[in-house]
């Protein structure tokens, strides 16, 4: 097997305290089974913390005011990390804000947009996006090599900067096939009704009803790296459903939303985005159903 990541994946740090939207507060945070075996005999003040903070039966920790970790100090640092080190961390801990693809001879590994420094990183790069090989097995196989030059195909269109990012989504549409007319006022109304994790999204949709204002040629770039974000993302699983059509229109769609939207703030919005959709599998779901219904 090979492990595959974008090449800006190695050069990610967590900014722990001086982060403004803490993972560690609003969500709900699993603990895996070697995990909670491991916490369970920790012994000393922290063991008892661990023992308290844990509800063994739904498996994760009780969060505290605000949805806060109980872990969270008030220094937005960990204090399981300060206590027990950073190998110590629940699974899904260790891994936010990763993502994983699982191919037939690979797994892609990636940063989720929901983390601000993962956005700030991905967004605001100028050179375009290649892939690292972190480990390989020698195996040669490539079961899903038509899937990976397909895709090769759909990065080399949207990376093309001879023209405008428009034209190059319009591009890649053609190539797939797909005819994608975007009614922005059906989906400000569809995103509105789905599961929302913060109110702000709320008020970000409202700019769907907004004239559509200029976008400064200066967002090229990170609009650019926000396309190949998605596309590396999410169309992966067509491999699972077979639906490349329907996974390539939503990463159109999602880019000519977010694009709407821009009010020179691409990385939070991003943030915003990836939080309320990419990490919640039902508005996922409900927002590829939709588009194929559509399309």
């Amino acid at each position: 097997m090979k492990l595959i990541v974008p090449d800006y994946y190695p050069a990610f740090r967590c900014i722990a305290g001086a982060c403004q939207h803490s993972c560690c507060i609003g969500w709900e945070i699993d603990v895996d089974e070697a995990s909670m075996q491991r916490f369970l005999q920790v012994e000393g003040a922290l063991g008892d913390r661990l023992r308290e903070s844990i509800d063994r039966k739904n498996g994760c920790f009780r969060l505290g005011e605000n949805e806060r970790c109980p872990f969270l100090n008030q220094e937005g640092l960990c204090d399981l990390i300060i206590g027990l080190g950073g190998d110590c961390l629940c699974q899904i801990c260790a891994d936010h804000p990763r993502f994983r693809n699982f191919l037939s001879d690979r797994t892609e590994m990636g940063l989720g947009l929901c983390c601000e420094a993962a956005a700030e990183l991905i967004l605001t790069r100028q050179e375009p996006v290649g892939f690292l090989t972190l480990e390989n097995d020698g195996g040669t196989e490539e079961p899903d090599a038509a899937f990976l030059a397909f895709r090769d195909k759909l990065f080399a269109i949207v990376q093309d900067r001879s023209l405008p990012m428009v034209q190059r989504v319009e591009n890649m549409l053609h190539a797939c096939g797909i005819n994608l007319t975007v009614d922005y006022a059906h989906w400000a109304a569809f995103l509105l009704d789905l599961e929302r994790l913060d109110d702000t999204w709320a008020q970000v949709l409202q700019r769907l009803h907004e004239p559509e204002q200029p976008v400064s040629p200066l967002w090229e770039i990170p609009l650019e790296q926000l396309m190949v974000y998605l596309l590396f993302r999410h169309l992966a699983g067509a491999l699972e459903d077979s639906d490349v059509q329907g996974r390539v229109a939503y990463c159109a769609l999602m880019w000519q939303l977010l694009r709407r939207m821009l009010r020179n703030d691409l990385p939070e919005l991003a943030r915003l985005y990836s939080s309320e959709i990419e990490y919640s599998d039902e508005n996922l779901d409900a927002l590829l159903e939709e588009i194929d219904l559509l399309l």
